[in-house]
């Protein structure tokens, strides 16, 4: 098992930033993938980035391309998603989850954090 607590949502201006934190426990994650998804009212829940734990490797959704970066701290067990540019149309609930090296599938999901963009 893995657990997985987000925080560092909130409510900011466009053009401002936001840096998401998402804290795992439970299981060494060398062998694991941690992306972060989001999901606005009404709308389904789309892939934003992923890292992989073992070596770092990232990978962006178009929307966010160049203005969002997803980073680990192996001391902390701790993955970041520093949001920059923000826009209104990134407003939604940000979660991060936890999924095995090999495939595509997340298992392991936390409780999410609300990111409010106002223009």
């Amino acid at each position: 098992q893995v657990q997985l607590v987000e925080s560092g949502g909130g409510l900011v201006q466009a053009g401002g930033s936001l840096r998401l934190s998402c804290a795992a426990s439970g299981r060494t994650l060398t062998t694991y993938k941690i992306g972060w998804f989001r999901q606005a009212p009404g709308k389904e829940r789309d892939f934003v980035a992923r890292i992989r734990w073992s070596d770092g490797n990232t990978r962006y959704a178009d929307s966010v391309k160049g203005r969002f970066t997803v980073s680990r701290d192996n001391a902390k067990n701790t993955v970041y998603l520093q949001m920059n540019s923000l826009k209104p149309d990134d407003t939604a609930v940000y979660y991060c989850a936890a999924g095995a090296l090999l495939g595509t599938s997340y298992n392991y999901w936390g409780q999410g954090t609300q990111v409010t963009i106002s223009s």
